[in-house]
């Protein structure tokens, strides 16, 4: 019989659980995708990378939703029951309410592994094939990022300035300066006519008409007239940032800053972080805080919302309960996330988040015996 419960509240609290997730992280998915859109509007990457990267975000998004969806689901699914008197069901079929709880934490444990393998290995890996996908796009709209009478300086040491353009892609009296070369101090290029072309799956810009002005670095100045030049703009990078953040690199390359985990791991080189990145180490505490501490702050949600069983819905203190347990749930996730913020700046700021969820959850589980422990069990 325990076991027939057992499945049914499972069930009830996966169902709405995985509706609530979904709801909610395409909710906040598109708004960050609508922020994305300045990689096609002002960085010129094409609507292909633009969809790729955005999609890739996915994981990220519900790895952070889960503690939140877990109060909400956790809260209501206790509601609903207590409402439709499935609770008392379940006391009168002889389940007590401690049983109920360890039903709760074995249901949050199984949740904080879900984040702890979406926080630690699918998030970073998501990530950083989407940095992946922008560092390999070439300017697929360098067109559309072109302003008339405007100094358009998007890619990086390119700037173009275009008097006029035509409806059908046709550029007039074009400027162009390019600090790209190695050799030369720069070059800057005037045309009277130009269009982006598609060659070999690159994008080519077509310069007719006009003069190529290299200035050395002995300050000569040397001229060349031109009837036609290409240039090919995949050569061009746009400012978008292509080097991997912490939360894209994986768990073992963030480890592999710490000169502890260095030699145990004997990891191949591709996991060693740059030595300029192991030197920030309070965002690197931060990241790795969050991605292994965080889920230890769900078995705690699941001990407070329990707390609703305490009382009855006909109790004339069960409505102001309810509020007080819900708030009190959601400020330990606020706590959580400020504590994230200062656990990178010392190691003992990072143990004492460590710390807090055990004690939080032994605390709270020894004071849910004592509440529960003399109820009548038909209660």
């Amino acid at each position: 019989m325990k076991n027939t419960i057992y499945r049914y509240f499972f069930k009830e609290f996966i169902s709405l659980f995985a509706l609530i997730l979904i709801s909610i992280s395409i909710v906040v998915w598109v708004v960050q995708a609508v922020n994305y859109l300045d990689l096609v509007t002002e960085d010129g990457h094409s609507f292909g990378v633009y969809f790729t990267f955005s999609f890739l975000n996915i994981p990220k998004v519900i790895s952070r939703l889960i503690p939140f969806v877990f109060l909400v689901t956790l809260f209501f699914t206790i509601l609903q029951f207590e409402k439709n008197n499935e609770l008392l069901i379940f006391w009168t079929s002889g389940l007590n309410k401690i049983q109920f709880v360890n039903l709760a934490i074995i249901i949050s444990i199984l949740i904080t592994l879900l984040q702890l393998i979406l926080a630690s290995t699918i998030s970073p890996l998501s990530l950083s094939a989407g940095r992946s996908a922008l560092k390999s796009s070439d300017i697929g709209l360098f067109s559309s990022l072109l302003k008339e009478k405007k100094f358009n300086d998007t890619v990086t040491d390119l700037t173009v300035f275009v008097e006029t353009k035509k409806n059908n892609g046709e550029m007039l009296n074009i400027f162009l300066r390019d600090d790209t070369s190695s050799i030369d101090q720069s070059k800057t290029i005037i045309a009277k006519k130009g269009i982006i072309k598609k060659k070999n799956e690159r994008n080519i810009l077509v310069l007719y008409n006009g003069t190529i002005q290299t200035e050395k670095k002995n300050n000569k100045i040397n001229f060349l007239h031109f009837d036609k030049t290409e240039i090919n703009l995949s050569s061009f990078v746009t400012k978008t940032t292509t080097f991997p953040k912490f939360q894209e690199r994986s768990s073992l390359s963030l480890l592999s800053c710490f000169s502890a985990f260095k030699n145990k791991l004997n990891l191949p080189k591709k996991y060693y972080m740059e030595e300029i990145r192991c030197k920030n180490k309070v965002e690197l505490l931060i990241e790795l805080n969050r991605r292994f501490g965080m889920p230890f702050y769900i078995p705690i949600i699941s001990l407070i919302i329990c707390y609703l069983l305490s009382s009855r819905k006909e109790s004339k203190y069960f409505y102001l309960q309810k509020y007080i347990v819900f708030v009190a749930a959601f400020i330990i996730l606020i706590l959580a996330e400020i504590m994230i913020r200062y656990s990178g700046k010392s190691g003992f700021n990072s143990t004492i988040y460590y710390i807090f969820p055990p004690s939080l959850i032994l605390l709270n589980y020894l004071n849910l015996i004592r509440i529960f422990k003399f109820e009548n069990l038909a209660r």
